[in-house]
């Protein structure tokens, strides 16, 4: 591979973090007009349709086993996505939510374990980070721990499982099919939960609906379109430490369109996080700063 490739591809996950950050902020602003549950099936299934075309070669060569194991994946997807939406409906600091959420990752090699693998030593170093920024969000008294932030954590639990059935499946099968199927699974799931529980009106200020489409084109298409061609140009590692920027961004983002401000308490146990994040991917980080 040559380095202006992993340049473009590393560029192009920078663009991936700033996007997803965007689609936070697009999230919340629709959630004032959409209930949660119908807003994410609506983005999530029209961002899986529009993916299909630049997939159905992929997709019509997946057997039947990988259709199952991808609708698995998706299944958990959809949980995850559940509880996230929640946690964003009911947030009091999004900025906080977003490292809160971003938690899934150090998780995931202690999930890992329940499918026989053993989590590196840096795990093990990571975790008390973690901890310690949890205890200074918790303890800061100008952070109200309500619904929404126990919602990010749970969110944040389902999404370490997530994460390694999808790290799983990636290997047996393209990952623009599996982006694709993914999407459109955590729409039907969330239409017909909330279908079930939740109200449906249809008569929102023209505002929602632009926030609506920002959301399913360049919060979620376009990212997940752009997350597949760079992760075909650059290593595993690159991914893997760039895209741990997203809570950076949110929080940034969130400072600016809301005003949001973080005491110095919250700022460190964000940074704290951030750090059990880092550590959490050491061998990444040791193999993407050797090919900077």
């Amino acid at each position: 591979m040559v380095p202006s490739n992993h340049l473009k591809a590393d560029l192009l996950l920078v663009l991936v973090t700033v996007l997803a950050a965007f689609g936070w902020i697009f999230s919340k602003e629709a959630l004032s007009g959409l209930v949660p549950l119908l807003f994410v099936g609506i983005r999530f299934l029209s961002a899986g349709i529009l993916l299909c075309p630049f997939g159905a070669s992929q997709l019509k060569g997946l057997s039947a086993r990988e259709w199952r194991r991808t609708v698995v994946v998706g299944l958990s997807f959809s949980l995850g996505m559940v509880f996230w939406i929640l946690g964003l409906h009911h947030a009091n600091h999004l900025g906080v939510g977003a490292f809160l959420a971003s938690l899934g990752v150090v998780l995931v090699p202690f999930v890992a374990l329940l499918f026989g693998e053993r989590p590196e030593r840096s795990v093990w170093l990571a975790l008390p980070l973690a901890a310690l920024g949890m205890a200074c969000l918790s303890l800061d008294s100008a952070l109200v721990i309500g619904a929404g932030e126990v919602f990010f954590v749970v969110a944040a639990v389902v999404f370490a499982f997530y994460f390694t059935l999808n790290s799983r499946a990636a290997k047996a099968v393209s990952v623009i099919a599996l982006s694709a199927i993914q999407l459109m699974v955590v729409g039907l799931v969330a239409l017909t939960v909330s279908a079930a529980i939740e109200p449906w009106e249809f008569d929102q200020p023209a505002s929602i609906w632009g926030w609506l489409l920002a959301s399913v084109l360049i919060a979620t298409s376009l990212r997940f379109f752009f997350q597949t061609l760079a992760q075909g140009m650059a290593p595993v590692s690159h991914t893997a430490v760039i895209m741990t920027l997203e809570p950076i961004w949110t929080a940034v983002l969130a400072m600016l369109w809301f005003g949001e401000v973080m005491t110095l308490m919250q700022f460190l146990g964000c940074g704290l996080i951030f750090s059990a994040l880092l550590v959490s991917r050491w061998k990444a980080v040791k193999v993407w700063l050797k090919g900077s």
